[in-house]
């Protein structure tokens, strides 16, 4: 509201929040603050789960940071801006969610210290800059290299990704598994190209997590389409066709004239006819087994049967794409243009029952540039887990295998980073060094939260950890089962690269976005009802005073 000649001007609309100066800033502090508390204990081999009830009732368990994000009802637009951290770690990288945003957190913890001190925003924003640049050269001296062949590497880096989580009772067998199916996919050439969609995770309860297995080839949830036909076909010449096995209704309004029973007679034996021939285009080209992305009539079924043809239709498009790269095939638009050159190959194609539901396996491919992994688990949150288990596997090896790159884990980079960036804010000078100084002890919480986490004493490890450092052994990170500083290469816990460099930055980023908002203008999400005040509860915009939902 404004004042003219002594009568009010309203500016804003009636019911709108105006939070300004330090009251907002530290609105938004806290509320990104209560953020990164809520997955802290998270981190880490010893890091606890998160019981996520929806509105719905459904509950999720899990201690992977974006699902658990992805999951919390959040309000406040500052704690949104965390979660956004979460989702651009989660894209890029797959794993080091939480990483990201506890350091995210700290960084804003950090530079509130610094406000009170009168240290302005915008230095604090420089400072935060500088470190987060130099922060990533530090990184990549510390990086060491990794090649597509050395598996034993890629192994010990998809271990330390699901260390900790649901998935981890099974992860020697897991990581196997993740990382013979990334190699699987990847692409040669000047630079290895990987793309993970192309690795198909299908989840089926039942049996156990041993019971996962990765399949050289495709799974389909879909049973065939007769019972005639073969459950087992050796040697397979696969068909991909995306048009229905039906006869095709015509484009334009068209009526046909019936006026006796030999035409009707006529009119379905040329129907046959065409149906008979389609199914004999397939016979003719060698095909043996037909995945169709549309409907097959019940005639043509009954012919592809009897020609010992097994069929599956309303196969999903993402999954004839992952098909034809499997078996080498091509998807084709209509039936007319089969040829034996256009098939896919597979050693089988066989219906098992898998969880009390007939799926489709298509094994034993040449050299496929798909593969699937079929996940086991005595219940549904088990299957999740593992699921998101195998996911961060897969991307982390993905990494991994693409940047040819990887640090030490365990708080040993985090440890040797702040050190790294001590020396670099004495050279920097001005107020500015402190916000680099401030972050430094942001990247520390890292390894604290993992003693805390493990019911150790902070102050201890962290002291402990920085003497190694200091006594040059760039490697120490924290063991949390012995409660001692440890060679983390030895110890095989090692992370790419990408994780660490995109957690800095993102968390930094976001940090410093929020800290130069002075001014919170919300608008009243409906009209107060009369004598209401025209201000919604809780101080104006949503969640003002803390984080909705949570």
């Amino acid at each position: 509201m404004a004042q003219l000649g002594g009568s009010p001007i309203l500016v804003l609309k009636e019911g709108s929040e105006r939070t300004r100066g330090k009251d907002a800033q530290s609105r938004n502090i806290l509320a990104a603050k209560t953020i990164a508390a809520a997955v802290k204990s998270t981190l880490g081999p010893k890091g606890m789960d998160k019981m996520l009830v929806g509105s719905t009732g459904d509950v999720v368990i899990t201690n992977d940071g974006a699902s658990i994000l992805k999951e919390m009802d959040i309000e406040h637009p500052a704690a949104k801006m965390m979660v956004e951290i979460a989702k651009t770690q989660d894209d890029e990288v797959g794993d080091g969610t939480t990483t990201a945003v506890v350091i995210g957190g700290e960084l804003l913890k950090k530079s509130e210290e610094l406000l009170e001190q009168e240290v302005h925003p915008t230095l604090i924003v420089t400072g935060y800059r500088l470190a987060a640049e130099k922060s990533n050269e530090v990184l990549k001296e510390l990086a060491l290299d990794v090649t597509p062949e050395d598996t034993e590497t890629l192994k010990k880096i998809a271990r330390t990704s699901m260390t900790g989580k649901g998935a981890e009772v099974a992860r020697e067998m897991l990581t196997e598994l993740a990382v013979d199916a990334v190699r699987a996919i990847a692409e040669k050439g000047g630079k290895e190209k990987i793309d993970v969609d192309h690795v198909k995770l299908e989840k089926k309860t039942g049996g156990s997590k041993e019971d996962t297995l990765l399949i050289k080839g495709m799974i389909v949830d879909k049973e065939r389409v007769h019972s005639g036909m073969p459950k087992l076909v050796e040697d397979a010449k696969i068909g991909l066709v995306n048009s229905a096995l039906e006869i095709e209704k015509t484009e334009v309004d068209a009526k046909i004239e019936i006026t006796s029973p030999d035409q009707m007679k006529g009119f379905l034996d040329e129907e046959e006819k065409m149906l008979k021939s389609l199914v004999d285009k397939v016979k003719d080209s060698g095909a043996n087994v037909l995945f169709c992305q549309k409907g097959i009539d019940d005639l043509a079924q009954h012919y592809l049967a009897k020609e010992g043809i097994m069929a599956v239709r309303r196969v999903k498009e993402s999954d004839m794409k992952k098909l034809a790269s499997a078996t080498g095939g091509k998807v084709l638009t209509t039936l007319e243009e089969i040829r034996l050159g256009d098939l896919g190959d597979a050693g089988v194609v066989e219906e098992r029952k898998i969880g009390g539901e007939e799926m489709i396996f298509v094994e034993n491919c040449k050299n496929p540039k798909s593969v699937s992994i079929l996940l086991r688990g005595g219940t549904e949150h088990v299957v999740d887990e593992l699921e998101r288990g195998m996911n961060d596997a897969l991307r982390v090896t993905t990494c991994a295998v693409e940047d040819g790159m990887y640090v030490a884990g365990g708080g040993a980079t985090e440890i040797e980073l702040a050190m790294k960036l001590r020396d670099y804010a004495a050279s920097v000078g001005g107020r500015e060094q402190l916000a680099i100084q401030a972050f430094a002890e942001a990247t520390e919480l890292i390894p604290r939260a993992l003693a805390e986490n493990a019911g150790l004493d902070p102050i201890d490890m962290l002291v402990a950890l920085r003497s190694a450092h200091e006594a040059g052994d760039k490697y120490a990170g924290l063991d949390v089962f012995k409660g001692e500083p440890m060679d983390m290469l030895e110890a095989s816990v090692i992370e790419p690269l990408r994780i660490k460099t995109q957690a800095v930055s993102s968390a930094a980023e976001s940090a410093t976005m929020i800290l130069r908002i002075d001014d919170v203008i919300a608008s009243s999400a409906e009209q107060a009802p009369p004598g209401a005040g025209g201000m919604p509860p809780g101080g104006g915009y949503p969640g003002a005073e803390g984080m909705g939902g949570y």
